[in-house]
């Protein structure tokens, strides 16, 4: 028997098949590209996803006839929506998280309702990326379009719907939409009301692991699936990557460097003080029961990183392709081992938290005559690891108490970047034996839901293993913090140019 965690991003899906011991059997990714029709706009092709979707599902069934899949559920990106009508098909695109054409929907929130009673009822800090503003946008301006969708869904509703004919939910993904009340685990009416949109349009919500249904016989036969497949609600990609990672307890935080970069921890109650709001920190339910999570993020984490490496590394990505070595491996081990006076402000998407500024820029500051590509280099990296610091010191200042870090995503496949990650965080930072947490985080819910594990506690102990761990060296951490206060300076002194540039 085996388990299967379907990742879905904002770049890419993944497959990932494993055994009951958390050993991968099989995996398959596909990429696909952002679509950027109109200014600030920011879509996934539906049908393009779903057929990569299909492919990565027939690709791992194929290696895994032996020992084939039992049940499964979806990790995903959040707050990305789309609309189908009656016969299911896709009326539009998914709009993504970075889609700004929402920052009208977000000021009318302000003004109409407020954003510290928005927050004190969905969690969520108030923000044009969340799906409730994408779907008034659509009835304000796609009114033929909105008439005919019986459902808008976010991704894992979407595949769920056609895994098995039922658009369900999570309670961690609807969290996301900034139209679910974090108390009551419930669509909250008095949000819809003053949305106008009606709860019928919203897929049903269940606690994560919950059975959704088997794969129709068709949708089987096609992607390779035994008969009897269970699909279970799975969850938003962060806290999937933090139960991938172990973190069900307080104390201990997932660090993702995907396309984000993410700080998500776990602690036990809601959280919902003035202290969380003012800094952007969102508060919904974890996908272990009795738990709930927040996320610091970096929208630009990994993209800053891929558009890094597009941008300038010709050269680096040849010298991978001679070693067969990742080309992020390259760019980080030529990268200067000195820290320096040079800094990117990684806000090429808008800032993430704790300023949620969608009118932030990217910039590079610190340039001179000797500065060198590799200083460039470390000042991505580094860049990256300030802004999650200021998340860190900042959730703690709320009182979520984080200890120690588990790093998954590319990012934790390289030693040296975890290193960093320990001297700039000044706390260990633990790799582990997968670094596809997302998945395996969604493959535990599917064995909960069949009855493979009690509960995640006992999940995480057969299935979660850590690989290394990697503790701040004290000489390093020190310059690292001296360099880290004056980052903190970067951005206040550019807000206002950023304003005026957008």
């Amino acid at each position: 028997m085996s388990l299967l965690g379907l990742d879905v991003g904002t770049t890419g899906c993944k497959a990932v098949v494993f055994d009951i011991d958390g050993k991968v059997l099989a995996q398959a990714y596909r990429e696909y590209p952002l679509i950027h029709s109109q200014p600030s706009w920011s879509e996934l092709d539906t049908d393009r996803l779903w057929k990569n979707v299909t492919e990565v599902l027939l690709e791992v069934n194929q290696k895994v006839r032996s020992n084939p899949v039992k049940a499964l559920s979806v990790s995903c990106q959040g707050e990305a929506v789309t609309a189908i009508d009656k016969a299911g098909k896709a009326l539009c695109n998914f709009s993504v998280s970075f889609d700004h054409r929402t920052i009208a929907q977000a000021e009318w929130w302000r003004e109409n309702f407020g954003a510290k009673k928005l927050f004190c009822i969905t969690g969520m800090p108030l923000h044009a990326m969340y799906t409730i503003n994408k779907i008034m946008w659509y009835k304000e301006n796609c009114a033929q379009m909105y008439a005919k969708a019986v459902k808008f869904l976010c991704v894992e509703d979407f595949i769920n719907y056609r895994l098995t004919g039922r658009p369900a939910t999570d309670w961690s993904l609807a969290g996301r939409t900034m139209a679910f009340d974090v108390t009551s685990k419930s669509w909250s009416d008095e949000v819809l009301t003053v949305a106008q949109v009606d709860k019928g349009l919203l897929p049903d919500t269940y606690p994560s692991g919950t059975v959704v249904g088997e794969v129709t016989t068709d949708v089987a036969c096609k992607l390779g699936f035994e008969n009897n497949v269970i699909v279970a609600t799975g969850g938003h990609d962060q806290p999937c990557g933090a139960l991938g990672a172990g973190i069900t307890e307080p104390g201990i935080a997932m660090n993702a460097t995907g396309t984000s970069d993410v700080i998500c921890p776990a602690f036990a109650e809601p959280v919902l003080s003035e202290k969380m709001l003012s800094s952007n920190y969102s508060c919904y339910s974890h996908v272990v029961p009795g738990r709930c999570v927040s996320i610091a993020f970096n929208l630009t984490g990994g993209l800053l990183l891929r558009w890094y490496r597009d941008t300038f590394c010709d050269g680096e990505q040849a010298r991978a392709s001679q070693t067969n070595c990742s080309v992020y491996e390259v760019i980080i081990e030529e990268a200067s081992p000195e820290v320096k006076n040079l800094f990117f402000l990684p806000h090429f998407v808008g800032s993430g938290t704790p300023y949620l500024d969608s009118h932030s820029m990217g910039a590079l500051v610190g340039l001179t005559v000797d500065t060198t590509k590799q200083d460039v280099s470390k000042a991505v990296l580094d860049s990256i690891n300030y802004e999650m610091k200021l998340n860190i010191d900042l959730m703690n200042q709320a009182g979520l108490g984080i200890r120690k870090l588990r790093a998954i995503g590319g990012g934790s496949k390289s030693r040296r970047w975890l290193q960093m990650k320990a001297d700039t965080f000044g706390m260990a930072v633990a790799s582990m034996k997968t670094s596809e947490a997302a998945s395996l985080g969604a493959a535990i819910l599917a064995g909960i839901s069949i009855g493979t594990f009690k509960d995640a506690h006992c999940a995480v102990e057969a299935m979660v293993h850590i690989k290394s761990t990697y503790y701040p060296d004290e000489k390093q951490s020190r310059v690292y913090q001296e360099k880290y206060e004056l980052y903190k300076e970067l951005y206040p002194a550019l807000k206002q140019f950023n304003f005026i540039l957008r």
